[in-house]
């Protein structure tokens, strides 16, 4: 009976959770604790003691907080990366300072961040622990996957029909949503991106308001696009990435004959998340019609498919991140199961099949997949 058990916990999700705070380690330790796929080995106090425990325990995962005495969460960051690299999720305030570190931690190879709130007795309590369980778990799915060989990519045969892809059309806009495993995946993508991309890119990432700034900042210095986040009435223009603000929705509309721009709201209020990709993609949907593209990416959950499924039937282009290459493979599946994606493609290749369905001549045939 206790070898079974043993058996049981070695094959769960090792995480070693390091705050300052005696209550936040309680409190995310009984997060964490709360899925039976994971098991908390142990806490540690400050960033000396953290990096102690990381060497000594060799956890599947970490939790991070930035600000500790002794050391600080980048310094240890900083030092695991370089001498036994592993996923870690840090915890960040809601501040201005906390959003800049935090998109530090990530240029630094954390694998991803949780906002900290003052209190984990307030009413976001669940999805809180939801967002901390599913990154620790595509957290440790990643580390798995680190150190194997990854095979050649094929695309699944029923992922895309050909013979439906759109003829003679180019697409005059992009349409991006994307989620968990998002900061890591976009600073992959958009510095692939050539500085003479001919159309506007519109990117819903969820995140909360105080970090898709500093976000935008961060993938601007990288890429040779120009990368903001979007103001309202800003024009959609070539070379320019607008990325919707945390906790407004961002859609597309026609200014003129010839010029789109878009508007920042909080309107629809009731949906599952603010900003949404769903709201965005409809909106392009309805208003470039067949000259939409959409991309949807690593994330859980479904956001995106029912705006990717407008743009499907008004005739665009539709890609999907394939499942190999996502943190969390929840966005791309719900496209993938509905048979709207026209193509999917590794996280390697999201950039040069976009820039190559937007620079393509009117009247060439996008390429089949090739299986």
């Amino acid at each position: 009976m206790a070898s079974s058990s043993n058996q049981q916990s070695s094959k769960r999700v090792r995480v070693l959770v390091c705050d300052d705070s005696a209550f936040m380690r309680t409190a995310i330790s009984r997060m964490i604790q709360s899925d039976p796929e994971l098991v908390v080995i142990d806490t540690a106090r400050d960033g000396v003691e953290a990096l102690e425990k990381a060497t000594r325990l060799d956890p599947d995962v970490m939790t991070l907080d930035i600000e500790m005495p002794r050391m600080d969460g980048l310094t240890v960051l900083r030092k695991i990366m370089a001498e036994r690299p592993r996923p870690v999720i840090m915890l960040s305030s809601l501040t201005q300072d906390g959003a800049h570190a935090t998109i530090e931690a990530l240029s630094l190879g954390a694998f991803d961040f949780i906002p900290k709130q003052s209190s984990f007795v307030s009413l976001d309590i669940v999805k809180i622990r939801e967002d901390l369980v599913a990154k620790i778990k595509a957290a440790a799915h990643s580390r798995l996957h680190t150190h194997k060989k990854v095979a050649p990519f094929t695309p699944p045969a029923s992922a895309v029909k050909p013979s439906s892809l759109p003829v003679g059309v180019t697409p005059s806009v992009v349409a991006l949503g994307i989620s968990t495993g998002g900061p890591k995946a976009l600073q992959e993508v958009l510095p692939a991106l050539p500085a003479d991309l001919p159309v506007g890119l519109l990117i819903v990432q969820h995140m909360p308001a105080a970090f898709t700034g500093p976000f935008a900042q961060r993938l601007n210095s990288l890429s040779k696009v120009e990368v903001r986040e979007a103001r309202d009435e800003d024009l959609i223009e070539p070379g320019t990435v607008l990325i919707a603000p945390g906790g407004w929705h961002l859609t597309a509309y026609r200014r003129t004959l010839s010029r789109y721009a878009v508007h920042i709201s909080k309107i629809p209020a009731n949906t599952l998340h603010i900003p949404s990709a769903d709201v965005l993609m409809l909106s392009v949907a309805e208003v470039y019609g067949a000259q939409a593209m959409g991309v949807v990416m690593t994330g859980m959950g479904a956001d995106g498919s029912l705006g990717m499924k407008a743009i499907y039937e008004k005739g665009g282009m539709t890609l999907g991140q394939d499942e190999a290459s996502c943190a969390v493979y929840g966005m791309p599946r719900s496209c993938a199961e509905m048979g709207i994606l026209r193509r999917v493609t590794p996280l390697s290749q999201v950039a040069e099949e976009i820039t190559h369905a937007v620079c393509r001549p009117a009247v060439q045939i996008l390429r089949p997949v090739t299986r």
